[in-house]
């Protein structure tokens, strides 16, 4: 039987974050999520309520510090600790656009949340688990973060970004116990896709098939997986994975 976790998930109350808090609710983890939208998130906390689980939901914009320190302090106040944390919240800006033609106001405001975000997020929540010598930060990042795509914009710069942050931190925290792992989840049929490529007109998988497919990723305990960067098309929802 797989052992309880304290799962912390920022941006849960949609997308990709939604679908991993209600799965993993489901397997009875106690959750902690988060997200700017309040009404939204009592939806999710109401619908993992109703699975059994425990949670804590709090309203926060976790590229603000003192939202962080609020979120995190409440979660460990809750649950005496944190196992997983998935810095899952991000902002697209304005849909396609080239750099030429980028918004001043606009990229600065998703360079600065999408990079401060999950630095904040992760500095916080580091101590406790670098006490217990285990725990496990994913960060969820994009094809568009290792190649350039045009009219991506502010978001493709800040998965680059995003992918830097996480290879040094992986590099800093090894032979700690403390994973520091980046999943690419694809493609997904997301309002923030829809804001990306408006005009699709392909196959997209559901946030609810990639949440079962990270499983064995967010719950991993063979303590190997940090620096690694997986690829959820090559990840079993039965729980295997590809190094």
């Amino acid at each position: 039987m797989q052992q309880q976790k304290v799962i912390m998930i920022t941006g849960a109350s949609k997308g990709l974050g939604k679908a991993l808090a209600l799965h993993l609710a489901g397997k009875d983890h106690k959750l902690a999520i988060c997200a700017r939208n309040e009404e939204e998130l009592k939806q999710v906390k109401n619908e993992i309520h109703r699975r059994g689980a425990k949670v804590v939901a709090a309203v926060a914009d976790v590229s603000n510090k003192k939202d962080v320190e609020r979120f995190v302090s409440i979660t460990e106040n809750t649950f005496g600790k944190i196992d997983v944390l998935i810095n899952n919240a991000s902002a697209f800006g304005p849909g396609p656009t080239y750099l030429a033609d980028y918004p001043d106001e606009a990229f600065e405001d998703v360079i600065l949340s999408n990079i401060t975000n999950p630095f904040y997020m992760t500095k916080r929540v580091l101590p406790g688990m670098l006490a217990r010598q285990r725990g496990t930060i994913i960060s969820i990042t994009s094809e568009v973060g290792i190649t350039g795509y045009a009219e991506w914009g502010a978001y493709s710069v800040s998965k680059y970004a995003l992918e830097g942050l996480a290879a040094v931190w992986a590099d800093e925290l090894r032979d700690t116990g403390v994973q520091m792992v980046l999943v690419d989840p694809g493609e997904m049929d997301t309002i923030m896709h829809k804001i990306a490529v408006p005009d699709c007109d392909y196959s997209l998988s559901s946030p609810e098939q990639i949440a079962r497919a990270l499983e064995s990723v967010v719950l991993d305990e063979t303590m190997s997986l940090n620096g690694k960067r997986f690829e959820a098309q090559y990840l079993s929802a039965e729980g295997d994975h590809d190094d």
